[in-house]
């Protein structure tokens, strides 16, 4: 457990870390790929060590340096030297690799953390993936890893997906379908959640050659017998880490200058700056950076389907607002990495925020909030989320801050730097 020191004064200039979304993509994508690719400033965290660990059982020669990651793609055949693939706490990862995984000629069973066997449901994919040829099982029954896979089985055709649950299944999809031997169409039953996500998938893929037909969301084409082609990529900065500093100068009437973020990025958690904004933050963007400077704060009410991973340290604005705030159209969050609309609501009263949940939503009583001993759920946002609270108010501590390494193991050392002026 660590205590969060409060700070006086905030005003500061960090550098955004690279996007955990990009990386992922991006280490997936070269691994498959006809040729050699060089990915420069990616995150090296939790969830993409797993995954290079995965690619490197596939046969897959993957070397780091200098902050690079030196991939020797396949051109789509994998050798699987392991047939079982431990994934740790990575959703995303866990779903491409279902799909990947039909590509090998062998079977594979694919494994992950207690939360992903029990928390993190897999069932809609494992459904739609049989329609294009693909034989996969969740071993226990019950929806979750681990997951056994046919090898050699990635057929093709047209299948159907419920867009309600997770974008995920649609990027694992989206992501391996040139290597199926057949034209792939997924068509969208309802509305698809987290839109941004899919944008980012299908911007990676054409970065490496591959284009997807996208039609509103709603249906998705993409040619089989084609390949990705290596190339050297660089990872931009990610706005839904940089969310938390942003948060900071909200809830301190501060100042923090965010560095190494694309002002044109498709990444949908750059909305968090429209939200404080909205809420009565001073926004500029400048040469290089992007400015947050404190105001008093007052509540608003937003449709955050497509944002789900900003919910949380949107919540913590809000419990400093002057009134009351909603979040809806978020029933995904309970599948998350813990239940977030529960573990968010649970700690916001901890701190004395009269805050609660639905299925669909939470509510927020801006207020004034002490300190606590904050459970964090293995969840490295609700570490991240709460931390940020202690800069504003003495005495809170964080349990299990370790559970940052999942997306940001550095969050702490920038936090840290933050109190030097």
């Amino acid at each position: 457990m660590i205590e969060i020191k409060k700070i006086n004064n905030l005003d500061c200039e960090i550098v955004a870390p690279p996007s955990k979304a990009y990386t992922l993509r991006a280490i997936f994508i070269a691994a498959m790929a006809k040729g050699n690719s060089i990915i420069n400033n990616p995150l090296m965290a939790e969830d993409q060590k797993y995954t290079i660990n995965a690619m490197k059982d596939m046969g897959v020669d993957i070397k780091l340096r200098n902050n690079k990651i030196i991939i020797k793609g396949v051109n789509g055949k994998f050798k699987n030297s392991k047939n079982n693939l431990f994934i740790g706490n990575s959703g995303v990862s866990a779903r491409v690799l279902i799909v990947l995984c039909s590509l090998i000629d062998q079977d594979t069973i694919i494994n992950g953390t207690e939360r992903m066997r029990i928390g993190r449901p897999i069932q809609d994919l494992i459904n739609a993936i049989k329609n294009l040829g693909i034989n996969a099982k969740s071993i226990n029954n019950n929806g979750c890893l681990p997951v056994s896979v046919k090898g050699n089985s990635f057929q093709g055709g047209l299948t159907t997906l419920k867009g309600n649950k997770s974008s995920q299944y649609f990027t694992a999809l989206l992501l391996c379908a040139p290597y199926a031997k057949r034209d792939v169409t997924i068509k969208t039953i309802g509305d698809l959640c987290s839109k941004p996500y899919i944008d980012i998938t299908i911007d990676i893929m054409k970065r490496f050659g591959i284009k997807v037909e996208n039609k509103d969301y709603q249906e998705f084409k993409i040619k089989s017998n084609h390949s990705y082609i290596g190339k050297e990529y660089y990872i931009e900065g990610d706005y839904s880490n940089a969310a938390y500093f942003f948060a900071a100068a909200a809830i301190t009437k501060g100042k923090i200058r965010v560095k190494n973020l694309n002002f044109n990025s498709i990444q949908g958690d750059k909305r968090f700056l429209d939200f404080i904004e909205m809420m009565g933050c001073e926004i500029n963007k400048e040469d290089g950076y992007i400015e947050v400077i404190g105001k008093p704060l007052k509540g608003i009410k937003v449709d955050m389907q497509d944002y789900p991973d900003i919910v949380q340290p949107l919540a913590i604005v809000a419990a400093f607002a002057r009134d009351e705030s909603e979040f809806y159209n978020i029933s995904n969050l309970k599948y998350k990495e813990c239940d977030r609309l529960k573990a968010t609501v649970t700690e916001l009263k901890r701190i004395g925020i009269n805050a609660n949940f639905t299925e669909n939503s939470i509510i927020v009583e801006g207020g004034k909030p002490h300190g606590a001993e904050i459970e964090t759920y293995k969840d490295h946002r609700m570490v991240m989320s709460f931390s940020i609270i202690g800069l504003a108010v003495e005495g809170i501590k964080i349990k299990n801050p370790e559970n940052i390494n999942k997306s940001f193991p550095e969050f702490f050392d920038v936090l840290n730097n933050i109190y030097k002026k």
